[in-house]
């Protein structure tokens, strides 16, 4: 998952609102008329209402503003553009490096947390920057003299821009609202503890039984939530007798959404727990692994309290304590959508609900019933047998992984011969290898752009004491694929203010085009012909998955706004309500399990608000991509041409990509082809 810079959102305890002062600008456009001429007319009449429309009174005499800083000559302004390029970037640059550094403690493992620790990874040290840049002016310089452009401005007339247009479009809107620093800082706070709840989110699985009470599960095995539980179940459709398994790991993401998880057992390997009954018990001694953390023994099953959604909860009501200071999206979900992602919202669920009520969806569910030899279930919805892994046993991928990446510096190593498979040429490889850091990580990993030129992306990932497991692996090439497009949209850019993709769906699109790759890149050989068919219908049900998570996400969203009042316990019934009435419109016709709240389960829900549409819309991308991929038979240097656009807007991006804007189609239409060629026994799961 790709974490961002969020230089936006909410208050933590009450400061008043500061109105913008009412002023008539046409004296002040009349003076700068004056002294400038009419050829200067729509520029000073455009960025006079700019600065206007932001002014405040403690802000002092916008007419001796206006006078002194508004830029007539040519080469003044190419100089102010260019300053404020290269200044942005070592500001923005320096301040995220030591944001990253606060958190290190608490995104890395590094051992015990010191009880500060939060403390420091909660302080945002952007969080004044907004703030400090409109009482220096240096925002109202930019406001006055360059455009300030709407989304529909940019979706209309952004094809037509030069670069130049483009980036002054950038270095403006960031100044589109005025948000104050005590805001900003409280969505890093509330983000700041949600992520970290989450990161120490592990079930040990030794621990928990069967509903007839086996251990169904090797010793030693801490799974995080959500990502580790789904990835294990995934992983057992290698094995004959996974089907109890996947059932069981059902059973604790259910327990988990509904919170009648007890949180005794919540990262803790001295106490049993079965999730069918939610019997508690104390673990035979002989069970409890060595270096296991003391925690109570109490065989109690006392269930969570609602933590999950005291932490999604606080969130949200921070983001609302910035709706007053956002005219030009008054919601977080507006936000999100009109300033974030730069595409409609309704744009967006047309595309997630054009694949979630496709045909296609009860004919690939067939061919998926017919290779497992039993009726699809509520398991099934993280069926992974079309790819060459679901019948590799997960021992066997952890045994390969382990032995080559013993530490994360092992991986870091090994990145120019990854990327050279990819077909990077060796200089490129290189190039890249050395602007990407590996790390560690306490949770289930992630990817950290930098933002200045002479800082480096991280790439984080858990590395178990036995060395990397093939889940930290997977994750590992799913991050690199992030940490490439971070290199070339920020190094290679020909605007730094044009740094990074369009919205984060564009950055997973090119770390899923990394994943699909990973059995190929531990040595397993390129995929044939049959296996292409497979990954295409893999594609198909991946994004047919996560789009109904992502509904259910923006759902909670709208419910939140239209209960302001609520408290966490109703919000756990919402979600709940909102995942199955979901579940049941779009998944329970295929995979039965009416009323299951499964689709609740994701972490992004909790730790990283809005979030979740982007990975459908970013399986739809990389499909996109893939097929110009394809077409140019080569994966490293289309992908460099591509990610070297920067961050325009998602159809001017995909259109320059791959000749067309974002859509659904390409998915469906390769999936109808492979639906339509003959079925070949290779790569199937065993029946069960």
């Amino acid at each position: 998952m790709h974490l961002l810079l969020l230089l936006a959102a909410a208050v933590t305890a009450g400061a008043p609102a500061k109105a913008p002062v009412k002023i008539d600008p046409a004296t002040l456009e009349a003076k700068l008329l004056a002294t400038h001429g009419e050829a200067q007319k729509a520029r000073i009449e455009q960025g006079v209402r700019q600065v206007a429309s932001l002014w405040r009174k403690e802000d002092g005499d916008l007419g001796a503003f206006v006078t002194e800083h508004f830029l007539a000559d040519p080469a003044r302004l190419d100089a102010t553009f260019q300053r404020f390029q290269t200044n942005l970037e070592q500001v923005d640059g320096h301040l995220l490096e030591i944001g990253r550094e606060l958190r290190r403690p608490t995104e890395l493992d590094l051992g015990p947390l010191e009880k500060l620790d939060p403390l420091f990874a909660a302080w945002d040290p952007s969080a004044h920057l907004t703030d400090d840049l409109f009482s220096s002016k240096l925002a109202f310089v930019a406001l006055l003299n360059f455009p300030l452009t709407t989304l529909d401005e940019r979706l209309t007339r952004g094809p037509s821009w030069t670069r130049r247009q483009w980036a002054e479009a950038r270095l403006t809107g960031r100044f589109s609202r005025r948000v104050p620093a005590e805001v900003q800082q409280g969505i890093s706070a509330s983000q700041a503890a949600a992520d970290l709840y989450i990161a120490e989110y592990n079930v040990w699985m030794h621990h928990v039984l069967s509903e007839s009470g086996e251990r169904l599960f090797p010793k030693g095995k801490r799974l995080i939530t959500h990502w580790n539980l789904r990835d294990e179940l995934k992983a057992q459709y290698a094995d004959p007798k996974g089907l109890a398994r996947q059932r069981t790991i059902i059973r604790i993401m259910e327990r988990i959404v509904t919170q009648t998880i007890p949180a005794a057992v919540i990262d803790n390997p001295r106490l049993d727990w079965n999730p069918f009954t939610n019997a508690v018990t104390v673990a035979p001694a002989d069970t409890v692994e060595g270096d296991a953390p003391k925690r109570t023994t109490t065989p109690s099953n006392a269930p969570e309290a609602d933590v999950r959604y005291q932490r999604l909860w606080a969130n949200y009501t921070a983001q609302r304590k910035a709706d007053p200071f956002s005219p030009v999206a008054p919601t977080a979900i507006d936000r999100a959508f009109a300033l974030g992602a730069e595409m409609p919202e309704a744009r967006v669920k047309q595309l997630l609900e054009s694949v979630l009520q496709s045909p296609q969806v009860p004919k690939v569910a067939q061919e998926i019933q017919q290779r497992l030899g039993r009726p699809l279930e509520p398991t099934d919805l993280w069926f992974n047998g079309f790819l060459p892994r679901g019948a590799v046993p997960e021992a066997e991928l952890d045994a390969k992984t382990r032995a080559r990446y013993p530490t994360a510096e092992a991986f870091a190593k090994d990145i120019p011969r990854i990327l050279t498979a990819l077909g990077f040429p060796a200089e490129r490889a290189k190039y890249l290898a050395e602007r990407i850091k590996v790390d560690a990580s306490r949770g289930a990993g992630h990817a950290m752009q930098s933002a200045r030129r002479g800082d480096f992306p991280r790439l984080r990932t858990r590395v178990e004491k036995e060395g990397m497991n093939y889940k930290g692996y997977n994750i590992a090439v799913h991050e690199l694929g992030h940490n490439v497009e971070q290199v070339f949209s920020l190094y290679d850019v020909d605007h730094t203010l044009l740094a990074g993709v369009p919205n984060t769906a564009f950055t997973e699109a090119i770390a899923f085009v990394f994943q699909a790759r990973d059995l190929e890149l531990l040595g397993l050989g390129k995929p044939s012909a049959e296996q292409e068919r497979l990954r295409v219908l893999n594609d198909f049900w991946s994004t047919w998955e996560i789009a109904g998570v992502a509904l259910v996400d923006l759902e909670v969203w709208h419910w939140m706004y239209d209960h302001p009042n609520a408290k966490p316990a109703e919000l756990r019934d919402a979600t709940v309500s909102i995942s199955k009435r979901v579940w049941n419109q779009h998944y329970a016709p295929v995979l039965g399990g009416k009323d299951t709240p499964l689709l609740g389960i994701y972490s992004h829900m909790i730790s990283y608000p809005l979030y979740l549409f982007n990975y459908p819309l970013g399986h739809l991308i990389a499909f996109q991509i893939e097929e110009q991929v394809n077409k140019q038979g080569v994966v490293g240097p289309e992908l460099e041409r591509m990610a070297k656009q920067g961050a325009v807007t998602p159809d001017v991006w995909m259109t320059n990509a791959a000749g067309g804007p974002v859509s659904a189609e390409p998915l469906l239409r390769a999936t109808d082809a492979a639906l339509a060629t003959p079925q070949k026994q290779e790569g199937r799961p065993p029946r069960r």
